[in-house]
């Protein structure tokens, strides 16, 4: 079976096209091929394959089996591969996603960007989803975990997100606080983590603990959930460069609530899986 390895900012993937081959047990397929030590090793496996309401369907399903609704960096991903071969001018493409359709579009020059309209941000409980009245937002809100109580923000981006601004991102133990948030009983279908120094209006810096994948170097809704919640709570503007593990996304959350990222995607390698 043909793959391809790509990554955006070193959130990695392995791309397999579902038009060339045949796949029968997908989670268990995910967990061989993203184990770092005896398979390929990725954050997740993404399948390429027919759809019926848009150009492609994007099915992405993490390291441990399983599912993610969406990833923004594995998106860029896509497209920049649906282009390498000649799926795709490189123009804006339609991909169903299990949040929806997303439609990101290759950049002309040398750089490797690639442009995300994300949709629209959600913001109330019963979207993301969060215990709670369904209605009500969650901005800034208290969480108990542990004895300890962190202030933060839910926003959705087709999944869930928990945004923690924090004055000292350096002393953020995320291996520790990362699992026991996501897990958190607010959280019925579980939860991103992003813990968020602001450098200036216009600049923050993020990390992020990733559902079902754990500490990764970048994540494209998390990027976009954490400008969300820096305007919610008056800490950006709307147009933030973003500063992750791996490198850098523009991030711009407009006055119509729709959110949009750029960022790069690069190919890294391609074999053959037995």
């Amino acid at each position: 079976m043909r793959f391809t390895k790509w990554q955006g900012l070193g959130n990695d993937f392995v791309i397999v096209n579902t038009f060339e081959e045949t796949i029968y047990d997908e989670r268990e397929l995910a967990k061989a091929m993203c184990d770092r030590h005896f398979g390929i090793g990725a954050d997740g496996l993404v399948l390429i394959a027919p759809s019926d309401t848009a150009d492609f369907q994007m099915r992405i399903i993490n390291s441990d089996g399983t599912y993610a609704e969406m990833c923004g960096n594995a998106t860029r991903c896509v497209a920049s591969y649906l282009k390498s071969r000649g799926m795709s001018d490189g123009g804006s493409v339609r991909l169903e996603t299990l949040a929806g359709v997303v439609e990101p579009r290759v950049l002309d020059g040398e750089d490797n960007l690639v442009e995300v309209n994300m949709g629209k941000a959600r913001l109330l409980r019963g979207e993301i989803p969060m215990q709670g009245d369904e209605e009500d937002t969650a901005i800034n809100i208290p969480l108990e975990v542990n004895g300890w109580t962190w202030y933060g923000t839910g926003v959705s981006m087709g999944n869930p997100h928990f945004v923690i601004f924090v004055d000292n991102l350096a002393q953020i133990a995320l291996e520790d606080w990362g699992p026991r948030i996501e897990r958190h009983p607010m959280f019925p279908h579980k939860t991103n983590v992003e813990f968020v120094q602001r450098i200036n209006a216009g600049k923050i810096r993020m990390r992020v603990w990733e559902r079902g994948c754990g500490i990764t170097m970048a994540c494209g809704t998390g990027s976009c959930a954490s400008v969300v919640a820096g305007v919610l709570t008056q800490r950006t503007d709307r147009d933030v460069t973003v500063i992750l593990d791996g490198g850098e996304l523009m991030i711009s959350y407009k006055e119509n609530g729709i959110v949009t990222m750029t960022g790069p995607a690069v190919e890294v390698f391609s074999g053959n899986w037995s």
